[in-house]
């Protein structure tokens, strides 16, 4: 008899419960079964399901949906029209040409499995290669490649509700690397991520990461190179963090701003390396409030950047503070200057530790002159900077080539600029 029992209560935890026709969707499959984990009899000898988090602790959860050739679902909009909230899908390596996909679900986790699968051309909506209008997203090792649309500005990915975590990905030839809309409700984290080669359309302005007037946004660990006409990295967002980037040009590149933020806010610049190309199309590399105050509380703290200026004249950072009637709040702290430019003195806040050097006086990083020898004496030269508004500014990271930031580990010497 307990033998009788013990399988009849493993039969019902391992199959579901089958639904009737008139539960069926639309597209007349089943829905998929409960997941709860795996089947483990406890200490008080029951069965029961065991949470995938603790049977697997320290690894990734398993995929809910694998796509692609050879797979169930073999195409990336298939997965989005099948995909469930809370689902974890796994792309398959290869290129999957011309296949857009409009993603609207909430707790989503979309990944590429192994060798980092390419989304190639397409239009979702007329709008891009992906639309992400959902809840709660996160993608992560993914390229997103050649999105055109008729009004120039085809997205990688068009970010229009929700919260959007892109993790590892990649952005090349496209109109635009990434576009948001413009909800305070929306947030954005980009992390470790590659964005690079804007087209050359003759009068279109392609920028590689176009954010609009969200809530928040933030960029981390992450390379642009490449620009033509458009701007490297754009924010109108109400509160910015750009946190150890590196944001070079390159030799090719012609890009305008390699920073821009049109309408102020509150912006952290902590820890980057931002060059300049001797082609751009606008010498100044950080902009500031060009377009005029969007948000009620706006200030730029902008410390430990190695900022590299390769045209021949220009300006480190350009603010138009006089687009801000009620002040404004600018903290320029242990930045490192290359180059010739102008660097814009504020009426309020605070300045110190900048410091200037050659490129001779710099080991170079990807190519780029960005690091001080171990011999330079502007090691120790400058001071811890403190914080602001509960946000430390002495960096804790460092950029980390070809993509990515690693730890720093404190001490004593405290150089200028985004490398220690």
């Amino acid at each position: 008899m307990a033998i009788v029992n013990f399988l009849s209560a493993l039969f019902l935890l391992l199959v579901p419960v089958i639904p009737s026709l008139a539960a069926q969707p639309a597209d007349g499959l089943p829905p998929p079964p409960d997941y709860r984990g795996e089947i483990r009899r406890g200490p008080d000898g029951r069965l029961g399901a065991v949470p995938e988090s603790a049977v697997r602790p320290g690894q990734a959860p398993r995929a809910t949906m694998i796509v692609g050739p050879g797979e169930r679902i073999t195409t990336i909009g298939e997965a989005a029209r099948l995909a469930r909230d809370g689902e974890i899908i796994d792309i398959r390596p290869g290129t999957y040409r011309g296949q857009p996909a409009v993603w609207t679900q909430d707790r989503l986790l979309i990944r590429g499995s192994g060798e980092r699968p390419v989304m190639l051309g397409g239009s979702a909506e007329g709008k891009g290669i992906w639309v992400v209008r959902g809840g709660k997203v996160r993608i992560e090792n993914i390229e997103f490649r050649g999105a055109r649309v008729a009004h120039f500005n085809g997205a990688g990915i068009r970010f229009e509700k929700g919260s959007l975590s892109v993790h590892a990905c990649r952005f090349a030839d496209n109109e635009m690397g990434i576009l948001t809309a413009n909800f305070p409700e929306q947030t954005l984290e980009v992390s470790d991520s590659e964005f690079a080669d804007a087209p050359h359309h003759p009068g279109d302005l392609h920028h590689l990461l176009y954010v609009g007037a969200i809530g928040k946004f933030v960029l981390r660990g992450s390379r642009f190179s490449g620009g033509h006409l458009g701007h490297l990295v754009k924010s109108r967002a109400r509160e910015s963090h750009v946190l150890y980037n590196m944001l070079v040009d390159g030799t090719e590149g012609k890009a305008s701003y390699e920073l821009e933020f049109p309408n102020g806010g509150l912006v952290y610049v902590l820890g980057n390396a931002i060059a300049q190309s001797a082609g751009t199309d606008n010498p100044a590399i950080v902009a500031y409030g060009a377009e005029g105050q969007r948000w009620p509380d706006n200030a730029l703290y902008l410390a430990h950047n190695t900022l590299v200026n390769e045209h021949f004249g220009g300006d480190f950072l350009r603010v138009w503070a006089e687009k801000f009637p009620a002040g404004l709040e600018i903290w320029q702290i242990n930045n490192l200057l290359v180059g010739d430019g102008n660097f814009f003195r504020p009426a309020q806040g605070r300045v110190e530790g900048n410091q200037s050097a050659r490129r001779a006086d710099l080991i170079e990083v990807g190519g780029t002159p960005l690091r001080l020898t171990g011999q330079s004496p502007l090691r120790g030269s400058v001071r811890p900077p403190g914080s602001v508004r509960g946000v430390e500014l002495l960096p804790t990271e460092e950029f980390a080539y070809p993509v990515g930031s690693r730890p720093l580990r404190g001490g004593s010497v405290l150089a200028p600029g985004a490398f220690q």
